[in-house]
Formats: C-alpha cells, sequence, structure tokens
C-alpha cells in the first residue's frame, strides 16, 4: 500500500481554459492545508487547458496531467499530441487507457503499452487505466481481463522505472452518466488482483510499491468505504469532483476515516 492516499480528477471534454483555472486555483485554495504527506492531488483536464493549468498549479499541492499523448516524439500523426509538446507545457503526468479512449476510441492494449513506454521514457508520471467491461464481468472472466491488459500495458517496462508508474482500477460499467459504482468488497478483490501482477512483473518491492487506484462512479456517499480497503490507495473521481468544494468535501471525508 501506498505511503500516501490519491486523490485526482478527469475533466473529459468538459472545462474551458476559464473554467478549468477556476477549477484548479480553487482546489489548490482548498486543500492548501492539508500536508501532501498525506495526499497526492492531481487534476487531468483537456489539451487545449494545458499551457494555463500549469502555469497556476502550485507544485508543492498539486499535479496536472494530460488524458492522452502519441507514443512518438514527432512525426506524420495528425491529431496527435506528443511527449515533447506536453514537456514543454510543464504537464506532470500522463494518463494511458482510459476506458473511453479504450471502447469509444478503439485504442488497443498493444498501443497502451507504446504510450507507457513512451511516457515513462520521458519521465512522466504515468497512469494506466485498466478495467473490464459490464458483459466481461458478466461472463466471470473480469481477473483475466485485468491481468491481460497489465501484462500487455507494462510489457517491456523494468522494475526500475515503476518509481513514476501507477494503475487506476476503472470497470468500464461503473463509468459514467449511467455508472454503478462497484461495492467495495469487489472493488478490493480486483485491486489485489492487480497487486498481485504488478509483484509477478516486478518483484515485491517495486510491485507492492506502485500506487493502485479506484474510479468509478465515485461520490460522497461511497468514497468513504473504497478508501477504507487495504488494498485501495486512491479515489480517481469523475464529475463528482469537478466542483472544488464538492473535491474538498470529498477529500476531507475521506481523510477523516483514515
Amino acid at each position: 500500500m501506498a505511503d500516501k492516499f490519491y486523490f485526482g480528477t478527469n475533466t473529459k471534454m468538459y472545462k474551458t481554459i476559464q473554467d478549468t483555472v477556476d477549477f484548479i486555483t480553487g482546489l489548490q485554495d482548498l486543500t492548501a492545508d492539508i500536508s501532501r504527506e498525506e495526499i497526492q492531488l492531481f487534476v487531468i483536464p483537456s489539451y487545449t487547458t494545458q499551457k494555463d493549468a500549469n502555469a497556476i498549479k502550485k507544485p508543492d499541492l498539486l499535479m496536472v496531467g494530460a488524458q492522452n499523448m502519441g507514443w512518438e516524439e514527432q512525426g506524420q500523426f495528425t491529431g496527435e499530441i506528443s511527449p515533447l509538446m506536453l514537456q514543454e507545457c510543464g504537464t506532470d503526468l500522463i494518463m494511458v487507457g482510459h476506458s473511453e479512449r479504450r471502447h469509444v476510441l478503439g485504442e488497443t492494449d498493444e498501443e497502451e503499452n507504446k504510450k507507457v513506454l513512451c511516457a515513462l521514457g520521458h519521465d512522466f508520471t504515468t497512469l494506466l487505466c485498466v478495467g473490464e467491461t459490464g458483459e466481461e464481468k458478466d461472463y466471470g472472466i473480469s481477473e483475466e481481463i485485468i491481468r491481460i491488459q497489465l501484462k500487455k500495458g507494462l510489457f517491456g517496462v523494468k522494475a526500475a522505472r515503476t518509481g513514476k508508474l501507477w494503475i487506476a482500477y476503472e470497470p468500464v460499467w461503473a463509468i459514467g452518466v449511467g455508472g454503478k459504482p462497484a461495492s467495495k468488497e469487489y472493488a478490493e478483490q480486483i485491486h489485489v488482483v492487480i497487486r498481485e501482477t504488478l509483484i509477478e512483473l516486478f518483484g515485491p518491492e517495486a510491485g507492492a510499491a506502485i500506487p493502485i487506484l479506484y474510479g468509478g462512479s465515485v461520490n460522497p456517499e461511497n468514497a468513504v468505504g473504497l478508501s477504507k480497503m487495504d488494498h485501495i490507495d486512491g479515489r480517481f473521481i469523475g464529475r463528482s469532483a469537478w466542483n472544488a468544494d464538492n473535491f474538498n468535501g470529498i477529500i476531507r471525508s475521506v481523510l477523516a476515516e483514515r
């Protein structure tokens, strides 16, 4: 289990530049009194906000991430964003393999692997998202799917690089407007599988140190219960965290019970 608890949000294709600046400014102000020895806070806004978001972030309080990234530094990849461009913006973190990238936009495990290797190779904190669909859950193959996504997505990653690797478990059936949150027991079960797989891949020391976050319809009602599970190291929150006051409330409610 990680030493600190992780709290983050991905704002998807929402929030203008000004919305994002206001959100990050408010979130930093509201949480400034919370020791960063206790939490790691991050926000993942859209590409167009990266320069402004990074300009107003306080690095000792908050990290700013990108929702995706191409796997080459440059080339004939119309519409992609390279690691060099994101470094120029001051971006800290790259999210790879969000369920919408996989299941709406058709990205494969092999593509996610290229992005993971590129992001780690450029010294970004790298957040790999994994999760099964509702159909896969119904077939009883959730654990197999998660292990495949991890083994393919992390293929070629050396244990020495895992100091900047995070994992987010986001069951596809739990995400979005119609999503139903996983029970804390089910989430814990899958997090154990993730931990076991990471230890298998990277050894007991490196594999045990990688933070594993849960995301999937996290809200003020279920955040505390999920946070009490032994193998869940953080909350990766959607729309419930897109208001700074609400996000601050979730953070404080979780910390009060830990």
